[in-house]
């Protein structure tokens, strides 16, 4: 451990990385999030037009869920030549994969033109969404995380969390406008386009961004070593082997620990639009801008939570998310039911408070638990597995119970259940507050029980 008077300085350009990485995630998100937006509002109607509402609805979240079975895939990927060229370069390959993905979504031909060669694009296209975002996670937070120091990790990393609210915020904000100044059948012939080919636009605004960034002093510290000891070090040549060995509890905890957050998610945010507009014929204005001021007030306070775990550690506020969406899952329902827009409000903003718990520690908890050699395998690798169980299925899941028992009851038995699971997996993990990521895990020769390291004091910072 070093003392405070050895701590290096918080490095000058931070948040200029910080703010590379959230505009980063943002682009990214605002693309994957599109897809689920439209895909609750006008796919079904578009792409599966000979089916009755549910269904097409059903048909257009199953598209939606085969992104997230890339998912994983891109994670081992870009996991993989992340750990050895740097995380600067896949995140650009990433951000390119993702926009031309979107902007060409905009382009593809309804069922009407192409016949079932135009679901057969949209999932392909799909399908390299979810390969690109599955490499993006990993490689925005630990560019931050290993630039930061370790009294502030939670504050700093929790900024490219902030992407996910950003983006959707930005994906239902356009939405929103377009349902606003189009008609219902101006928008789904070609209005719900506009917002995936600005994507194209955004691209180039993140790519200008991003190239201007260093790559992370850790992993080219650690890369050094690795080359000095090329011929001891043959299984960091496939750090997804490494990974396996080395930190498989700290991957079944992250899987475990997503469970929660990943399907919370995806329920108050895509799921919230088909249970109110077909279920509770809510116009979809007003479900849509439910959702955009609950991202709104996540945005703010996810670096809030982030600092908070800072202070109290990563497992007591991950935990009160945890539980606090399990409960609040039993009200939200209710609160659509009234169909008033300040419950509305209501009930979307508080689910999405309690995501924020868990989701703005998650990037420094997660980083924190892998070395530096196999960090971007490892923790892509636990975050995207979880999500082809947790929120590649979850509206999938909720619309068919609602579909099968006319009634969210059983779906907020689902989301409760899966709250349990995150609380016994985040109990279960060790406490990762003020590691020093130099020291993490056996590439440094310090290896400890599936890489732990033991933290640096709450007045320490890391050495690097």
């Amino acid at each position: 451990m070093s003392s405070p008077a050895s701590a290096p300085p918080v490095p000058k350009n931070l948040k200029r990385i910080v703010a590379a990485s959230l505009v980063g995630t943002t682009i990214e998100w605002y693309d994957y999030f599109l897809y689920g937006s439209a895909a609750a509002l006008v796919f079904g109607r578009v792409f599966f037009p000979e089916s009755d509402p549910l269904t097409g609805t059903l048909l257009s979240f199953l598209t939606y869920a085969i992104g997230f079975a890339a998912r994983p895939v891109g994670a081992v990927v870009f996991g993989h030549f992340g750990d050895r060229m740097g995380r600067k370069k896949l995140l650009v390959i990433s951000l390119l994969m993702m926009g031309g993905s979107t902007t060409l979504i905009g382009c593809v031909p309804g069922y009407d033109t192409l016949g079932v060669a135009a679901p057969l694009l949209l999932t392909t296209l799909r399908l390299i969404q979810g390969f690109a975002l599955g490499g993006e996670w990993g490689g925005a937070v630990l560019l931050v995380s290993e630039h930061g120091d370790a009294r502030r990790r939670g504050f700093w990393a929790s900024w490219p969390q902030g992407g996910a609210p950003a983006g959707n915020l930005l994906a239902v904000g356009v939405l929103s406008l377009m349902t606003t100044v189009l008609s219902d059948d101006a928008f789904d012939s070609w209005g719900w386009r506009v917002p995936f080919l600005l994507s194209g636009v955004l691209v180039m605004v993140g790519m200008w961004i991003r190239l201007s960034v260093d790559e992370s002093p850790l992993f080219k510290q650690a890369l050094a070593r690795s080359k000095e000891r090329e011929a001891e070090r043959k299984a960091e040549r496939l750090p997804f082997v490494a990974v396996l060995r080395d930190h498989w509890r700290d991957i079944l905890v992250a899987m475990g620990a997503r469970m929660a957050e990943n399907i919370s998610y995806y329920v108050i945010t895509a799921f919230v639009l088909t249970y109110c507009v077909e279920h509770l014929d809510i116009a979809k204005q007003t479900a849509l801008n439910a959702v955009l001021i609950g991202s709104a007030v996540q945005f703010c306070l996810i670096p809030l939570f982030g600092a908070l775990s800072d202070r109290l550690g990563r497992k007591p506020v991950y935990l009160v998310g945890a539980v606090g969406v399990g409960g609040w899952s039993w009200a939200f329902f209710g609160l659509l039911d009234t169909k008033s827009f300040p419950a509305l409000v209501l009930a979307v903003t508080v689910g999405l408070v309690f995501h924020s718990a868990m989701y703005a520690p998650q990037a420094a908890f997660f980083s924190e638990l892998f070395a530096t050699r196999m960090r971007y395998t490892g923790a892509s690798i636990g975050a995207q597995l979880s999500s082809v169980a947790a929120g590649a299925p979850a509206p999938l899941i909720a619309t068919a119970l609602l579909g099968s028992y006319g009634s969210s009851v059983p779906v907020s038995v689902y989301v409760a259940l899966s709250a349990v699971i995150t609380v016994i997996a985040v109990v279960a993990a060790r406490e990762t507050r003020g590691t020093d990521l130099a020291a993490v895990g056996p590439d440094d020769g310090d290896a400890g029980a599936h890489g732990a390291a033991g933290p640096v004091g709450p007045k320490e910072t890391a050495s690097t």
